[in-house]
């Protein structure tokens, strides 16, 4: 079936045999905390492969245990998954924080370095920058649009490419909709690794989603997501995921099971609800996002429109999506002309779009940055980042693209 259909049709039937649940055509929630075992052999069988005290036999299948450790909603749900990324394995988290708090914690140690791009999300930034070195984990930040080696100087001070453990990026950034190069990060990650030590690139891909971005086929080795957003599509449902390689996707698995920050079935299956209409959605929100973006240049109130599709085609990241990206994605960013006051106006006339943090859902929402997810950075960051008091977030929904534009109209005359 994964060689012979589009992801979209595999989303309706992959990994779930009706006739194992009475025939039902939709996969059932699994509300249960405890699975019987045919047998106590069964039982130590499983045991021995969920803490890892023996390798699997050929075709043995872990066992279903505890829904701490598996559950068939997730089990269904990450095959599901991996589809779209043409990922080895998957694990869904009950947050995108918990995805990437898991990742880290299990693939870095006390005394190694992470290497993240610049700007982040407010969250990750703020746990890369005040928890990690609480664990001795060194955070050490380059700007996302001029990639890793833009901060080999610093690298070395912090005692050089022996004590980096991971790349992290987030592409297009949030807010700016900066792009990172995951190739060029992919190449400077083993270029710092050796046969004792592989530097490991995990790429946020949030904000594009598995339709329009592949950072697996282009040399990434893990890619995460908050499933809140464009998985779950929905704004009623909070999850994480992160897809890879089987050897470190069995590691963070492991952590996973013994944080306890695995979601729950039934997050689950709204998620697997979710991923059936996950194309449809993604696409209709991108052509939305498109005709909007490019309206926006005409209103003399903006001063500037950020998305990845208007990057001139002969700079440096207009032919980094040209090559990186199948699709410029739903996320807007633009300036107000004029400053906080002006940004707040805008966002307080606006009817159909909603004031409210988070993105991916089919609704459109708007918010500001400087003040709202990236309040924990601090002014002179902000302005560093290119985070303005005049920025405004936007992510576009499923409604009719001319409803949208009307608001935004409407919202632009308030001041």
């Amino acid at each position: 079936m994964r060689k012979t259909m589009h992801p979209e049709s595999s989303m309706m039937t992959h990994g779930y045999q009706p006739e194992w649940s009475e025939g039902a055509l939709k996969c059932p929630i699994f509300q249960t905390s405890t699975f019987v075992f045919k047998n106590a052999k069964s039982g130590q069988s499983f045991f021995e492969l969920a803490y890892g005290l023996r390798p699997k036999k050929s075709k043995e299948s872990p066992g279903l245990i505890y829904s701490r450790i598996n559950n068939p909603d997730l089990e269904i749900l990450e095959s599901r998954l991996c589809l779209w990324d043409e990922a080895d394995s998957a694990a869904v988290f009950s947050s995108g924080m918990a995805a990437i708090t898991t990742t880290v914690f299990e693939l870095c140690s006390p005394g190694d370095i992470i290497l993240y791009s610049e700007p982040l999300y407010g969250g990750t930034a703020h746990f890369f920058e005040k928890i990690l070195p609480r664990f001795s984990i060194r955070p050490i930040s380059f700007p996302a649009a001029l990639g890793p080696a833009s901060a080999i100087e610093r690298l070395n001070r912090a005692g050089g490419k022996k004590k980096l453990s991971m790349i992290f990026v987030e592409t297009p950034a949030n807010p700016t909709n900066d792009l990172v190069d995951i190739a060029a990060c992919s190449k400077f990650a083993a270029e710092c690794s050796s046969s004792k030590r592989k530097v490991v690139v995990a790429v946020d891909n949030t904000f594009m989603g598995p339709l329009w971005q592949k950072p697996l086929s282009l040399g990434a080795d893990l890619v995460l997501y908050s499933a809140t957003k464009f998985l779950g599509g929905h704004s009623d449902l909070i999850a994480g995921v992160c897809l890879g390689k089987k050897d470190l996707l069995e590691r963070v698995r492991t952590l996973r099971a013994f944080l306890g920050c695995m979601a729950d079935a039934w997050t689950g299956w709204l998620l697997l609800r979710s991923l059936e209409t996950l194309k449809i959605r993604m696409s209709e929100q991108a052509q939305n996002a498109s005709r909007i973006a490019e309206r926006l240049l005409k209103y003399p109130q903006i001063e500037r429109v950020y998305y990845p599709s208007l990057l001139p085609a002969d700079t440096p990241q207009g032919r980094l999506y040209a090559s990186q990206c199948l699709g410029p994605g739903s996320m807007i960013s633009f300036d107000i002309r004029g400053g906080r006051k002006q940004a707040f106006k805008f966002l307080d006339a606006l009817k159909l779009i909603k004031l409210a943090v988070s993105l991916g859902g089919t609704e459109s929402l708007a918010q500001h940055p400087a003040t709202m997810t990236h309040v924990d950075l601090g002014p002179k960051l902000r302005r560093r980042l290119g985070i303005g008091e005049n920025m405004i977030r936007l992510s576009v929904g499923v409604e009719n693209y001319s409803d949208i534009l009307k608001d935004i109209e409407a919202a632009l005359r308030a001041f």
